[in-house]
Protein backbone atom coordinates (compact mmCIF):
# COMPACT_ATOMS: atom_id res chain seq x y z
CA UNK A 1 0.00 0.00 0.00
CA UNK A 2 2.77 2.43 0.63
CA UNK A 3 4.28 1.81 -2.86
CA UNK A 4 1.11 2.40 -3.75
CA UNK A 5 0.56 5.76 -1.91
CA UNK A 6 4.01 6.67 -3.33
CA UNK A 7 3.10 6.46 -7.36
CA UNK A 8 -0.34 7.95 -6.80
CA UNK A 9 2.01 11.36 -4.91
CA UNK A 10 4.44 10.99 -8.01
CA UNK A 11 1.10 10.89 -10.28
CA UNK A 12 -0.05 13.81 -9.00
CA UNK A 13 2.58 16.11 -8.04
CA UNK A 14 5.30 14.82 -10.88
CA UNK A 15 3.10 13.28 -14.32
CA UNK A 16 6.80 13.57 -16.35
CA UNK A 17 8.57 11.34 -13.56
CA UNK A 18 5.39 9.08 -13.41
CA UNK A 19 5.23 8.46 -16.91
CA UNK A 20 8.89 7.59 -16.99
CA UNK A 21 8.94 5.31 -14.37
CA UNK A 22 5.40 3.50 -15.53
CA UNK A 23 7.71 3.19 -18.79
CA UNK A 24 10.53 1.42 -16.94
CA UNK A 25 10.67 -2.52 -16.11
CA UNK A 26 8.00 -3.50 -12.56
CA UNK A 27 11.21 -4.19 -10.20
CA UNK A 28 12.59 -0.61 -11.32
CA UNK A 29 9.28 0.96 -10.25
CA UNK A 30 9.50 -0.01 -6.83
CA UNK A 31 12.56 1.29 -6.72
CA UNK A 32 11.92 5.32 -8.16
CA UNK A 33 8.34 5.49 -6.86
CA UNK A 34 9.92 6.14 -3.27
CA UNK A 35 12.88 8.08 -4.31
CA UNK A 36 10.44 10.72 -6.76
CA UNK A 37 7.43 10.73 -4.10
CA UNK A 38 10.02 11.81 -1.89
CA UNK A 39 11.15 14.53 -4.12
CA UNK A 40 7.66 15.71 -4.84
CA UNK A 41 7.31 15.68 -1.01
CA UNK A 42 10.35 17.86 -0.40
CA UNK A 43 9.74 20.18 -3.84
CA UNK A 44 6.61 21.29 -2.48
CA UNK A 45 7.28 22.03 0.97
CA UNK A 46 8.76 25.31 0.68
CA UNK A 47 5.47 26.14 -1.15
CA UNK A 48 2.77 25.06 1.74
CA UNK A 49 3.31 27.96 3.29
CA UNK A 50 4.45 31.93 3.39
CA UNK A 51 6.13 31.32 6.94
CA UNK A 52 10.06 30.74 6.21
CA UNK A 53 10.51 28.90 9.52
CA UNK A 54 7.94 26.75 9.07
CA UNK A 55 9.22 25.67 5.38
CA UNK A 56 12.57 25.00 6.91
CA UNK A 57 11.00 22.95 10.13
CA UNK A 58 9.18 21.01 6.43
CA UNK A 59 12.34 20.49 5.12
CA UNK A 60 14.43 19.60 8.20
CA UNK A 61 11.71 16.90 8.61
CA UNK A 62 12.79 15.25 5.81
CA UNK A 63 16.59 15.85 6.31
CA UNK A 64 15.81 14.06 10.14
CA UNK A 65 14.54 10.95 8.02
CA UNK A 66 16.83 10.84 5.63
CA UNK A 67 19.54 10.92 8.57
CA UNK A 68 17.61 8.18 10.41
CA UNK A 69 17.92 6.03 6.96
CA UNK A 70 21.56 6.71 7.00
CA UNK A 71 21.83 5.23 10.72
CA UNK A 72 20.12 2.00 10.42
CA UNK A 73 17.97 2.21 12.93
CA UNK A 74 13.99 3.02 13.32
CA UNK A 75 12.57 5.72 10.74
CA UNK A 76 9.87 7.57 11.54
CA UNK A 77 6.28 6.67 10.07
CA UNK A 78 4.88 7.62 6.96
CA UNK A 79 3.19 6.51 3.30
CA UNK A 80 6.80 7.58 1.85
CA UNK A 81 9.86 6.87 4.40
CA UNK A 82 8.50 2.98 4.82
CA UNK A 83 9.15 2.36 1.01
CA UNK A 84 11.88 4.98 0.73
CA UNK A 85 13.91 3.35 3.52
CA UNK A 86 13.79 0.09 1.86
CA UNK A 87 15.90 1.00 -1.09
CA UNK A 88 18.25 3.90 0.24
CA UNK A 89 21.93 3.22 1.67
CA UNK A 90 23.46 5.59 3.63
CA UNK A 91 25.53 7.08 0.20
CA UNK A 92 21.79 7.35 -0.76
CA UNK A 93 20.57 9.39 1.72
CA UNK A 94 22.87 11.66 1.83
CA UNK A 95 22.73 12.19 -2.06
CA UNK A 96 19.43 13.22 -1.24
CA UNK A 97 19.54 15.64 1.64
CA UNK A 98 21.95 17.31 -0.73
CA UNK A 99 18.94 17.97 -2.46
CA UNK A 100 16.59 19.04 0.73
CA UNK A 101 19.52 21.27 1.46
CA UNK A 102 19.17 22.95 -2.10
CA UNK A 103 15.65 23.00 -2.10
CA UNK A 104 15.83 26.09 0.77
CA UNK A 105 16.53 28.47 -1.89
CA UNK A 106 12.84 28.07 -2.94
CA UNK A 107 12.03 29.04 0.40
CA UNK A 108 12.77 32.81 -0.14
CA UNK A 109 12.44 35.28 -2.81
CA UNK A 110 16.79 35.92 -3.31
CA UNK A 111 18.07 36.01 -6.54
CA UNK A 112 21.34 33.11 -7.37
CA UNK A 113 24.20 34.81 -6.38
CA UNK A 114 25.88 33.90 -9.63
CA UNK A 115 25.48 31.47 -12.55
CA UNK A 116 27.21 28.85 -10.75
CA UNK A 117 25.14 28.54 -7.64
CA UNK A 118 22.33 28.31 -10.28
CA UNK A 119 24.06 25.28 -12.05
CA UNK A 120 25.05 23.79 -8.41
CA UNK A 121 21.27 23.83 -7.44
CA UNK A 122 19.81 21.64 -10.49
CA UNK A 123 23.18 19.80 -9.61
CA UNK A 124 22.24 19.00 -6.38
CA UNK A 125 18.59 18.88 -7.58
CA UNK A 126 17.87 17.15 -10.65
CA UNK A 127 21.53 15.55 -11.13
CA UNK A 128 21.66 14.20 -7.68
CA UNK A 129 17.90 12.92 -7.45
CA UNK A 130 18.77 11.28 -10.95
CA UNK A 131 21.90 9.47 -9.34
CA UNK A 132 20.56 8.43 -6.30
CA UNK A 133 17.65 6.79 -8.47
CA UNK A 134 20.37 5.12 -10.12
CA UNK A 135 22.50 3.39 -7.78
CA UNK A 136 19.76 2.48 -5.70
CA UNK A 137 18.67 0.06 -9.15
CA UNK A 138 22.38 -1.02 -8.73
CA UNK A 139 23.89 1.15 -11.05
CA UNK A 140 28.16 1.02 -9.47
CA UNK A 141 29.56 3.48 -12.32
CA UNK A 142 28.62 6.11 -14.54
CA UNK A 143 28.27 8.88 -12.28
CA UNK A 144 29.49 11.54 -14.15
CA UNK A 145 27.24 10.52 -17.28
CA UNK A 146 24.34 10.20 -14.99
CA UNK A 147 24.69 13.31 -13.47
CA UNK A 148 24.99 15.54 -17.12
CA UNK A 149 21.85 14.16 -18.04
CA UNK A 150 20.14 14.53 -14.97
CA UNK A 151 21.56 18.53 -14.95
CA UNK A 152 20.04 18.98 -18.42
CA UNK A 153 16.73 16.86 -17.71
CA UNK A 154 17.08 19.45 -14.49
CA UNK A 155 16.91 22.43 -16.60
CA UNK A 156 15.09 21.44 -19.29
CA UNK A 157 12.40 21.19 -16.56
CA UNK A 158 13.84 24.43 -14.63
CA UNK A 159 13.38 26.64 -18.12
CA UNK A 160 9.47 25.61 -18.23
CA UNK A 161 9.16 26.46 -14.96
CA UNK A 162 10.30 29.77 -15.21
CA UNK A 163 6.71 32.02 -15.44
CA UNK A 164 5.26 30.25 -12.92
CA UNK A 165 8.26 30.98 -10.76
CA UNK A 166 8.30 34.65 -11.27
CA UNK A 167 4.82 34.91 -10.36
CA UNK A 168 5.47 33.63 -7.30
CA UNK A 169 8.19 36.30 -6.69
CA UNK A 170 10.98 34.14 -7.74
CA UNK A 171 14.37 35.37 -9.72
CA UNK A 172 14.62 32.16 -11.60
CA UNK A 173 17.68 32.76 -13.67
CA UNK A 174 21.18 34.51 -12.87
CA UNK A 175 20.84 36.25 -16.15
CA UNK A 176 17.66 36.42 -17.65
CA UNK A 177 18.52 38.09 -20.94
CA UNK A 178 17.35 36.15 -23.96
CA UNK A 179 21.14 35.57 -25.13
CA UNK A 180 22.07 34.27 -21.97
CA UNK A 181 18.46 32.23 -21.63
CA UNK A 182 19.95 30.76 -25.24
CA UNK A 183 23.41 29.96 -23.79
CA UNK A 184 22.35 28.69 -20.62
CA UNK A 185 20.16 26.14 -23.04
CA UNK A 186 23.27 25.44 -25.03
CA UNK A 187 24.92 24.29 -21.99
CA UNK A 188 22.60 22.02 -21.45
CA UNK A 189 22.32 20.38 -24.94
CA UNK A 190 26.31 19.93 -24.90
CA UNK A 191 25.86 18.57 -21.34
CA UNK A 192 23.39 15.66 -22.36
CA UNK A 193 25.14 14.68 -25.65
CA UNK A 194 28.20 14.39 -23.36
CA UNK A 195 26.46 12.15 -20.82
CA UNK A 196 24.81 9.67 -23.96
CA UNK A 197 28.30 9.75 -25.49
CA UNK A 198 29.82 8.32 -22.04
CA UNK A 199 27.01 5.73 -21.77
CA UNK A 200 25.22 5.17 -18.45
CA UNK A 201 24.62 1.48 -16.93
CA UNK A 202 22.31 -0.92 -17.56
CA UNK A 203 21.18 -0.42 -14.62
CA UNK A 204 20.44 3.07 -14.58
CA UNK A 205 18.71 3.28 -17.44
CA UNK A 206 15.35 3.23 -15.93
CA UNK A 207 16.20 6.30 -13.83
CA UNK A 208 17.73 8.04 -16.90
CA UNK A 209 14.07 7.75 -18.61
CA UNK A 210 13.26 10.83 -16.12
CA UNK A 211 15.45 12.87 -18.67
CA UNK A 212 13.44 12.05 -21.99
CA UNK A 213 12.52 15.20 -22.95
CA UNK A 214 15.47 17.18 -22.66
CA UNK A 215 16.71 17.45 -25.64
CA UNK A 216 13.46 18.57 -27.33
CA UNK A 217 13.27 21.29 -24.89
CA UNK A 218 16.60 22.24 -24.26
CA UNK A 219 16.66 22.58 -28.40
CA UNK A 220 13.43 24.69 -28.69
CA UNK A 221 14.89 26.91 -26.19
CA UNK A 222 18.19 27.69 -27.67
CA UNK A 223 16.57 28.29 -30.66
CA UNK A 224 13.86 30.47 -29.22
CA UNK A 225 14.65 31.83 -25.93
CA UNK A 226 11.60 34.40 -25.72
CA UNK A 227 9.02 30.72 -25.65
CA UNK A 228 10.78 30.10 -22.45
CA UNK A 229 9.31 33.61 -20.71
CA UNK A 230 6.03 33.31 -22.49
CA UNK A 231 5.30 29.80 -21.22
CA UNK A 232 5.61 28.30 -24.87
CA UNK A 233 7.88 25.65 -24.06
CA UNK A 234 7.14 22.44 -24.13
CA UNK A 235 6.20 19.45 -26.20
CA UNK A 236 2.68 18.36 -28.00
CA UNK A 237 1.47 15.48 -26.12
CA UNK A 238 1.71 13.49 -28.98
CA UNK A 239 5.17 14.15 -29.20
CA UNK A 240 5.92 13.61 -25.40
CA UNK A 241 4.67 10.17 -25.65
CA UNK A 242 6.68 9.69 -29.04
CA UNK A 243 9.93 10.43 -27.32
CA UNK A 244 9.19 8.65 -24.26
CA UNK A 245 8.26 5.36 -25.95
CA UNK A 246 11.83 6.25 -28.44
CA UNK A 247 13.67 6.78 -24.95
CA UNK A 248 12.45 3.48 -23.47
CA UNK A 249 13.16 1.86 -26.77
CA UNK A 250 16.99 2.96 -26.67
CA UNK A 251 17.91 3.42 -22.60
CA UNK A 252 17.26 6.73 -22.85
Amino acid sequence: MSLQACAEIVQRGDPDRFLAAMAAPPKARAVLFPIYAFNVEVSRAPWLTEEPMIAEMRLQWWRDVLEEIAGGGPVRRHEVTDPLAEVLDAEGARLLDALIVARRWDIYKDPFENEAAFAAYIEATAGGLMWAASRALGAQGGEAAVRDIGWAGGLAGWLRAIPDLESRGRKPLADGRMTAVAELAGQGVERLRRGRRAGVPVAARPAVLAGWQAGAILRQARRDPACVANGTLGQSEFARRGSLLWASFTGG
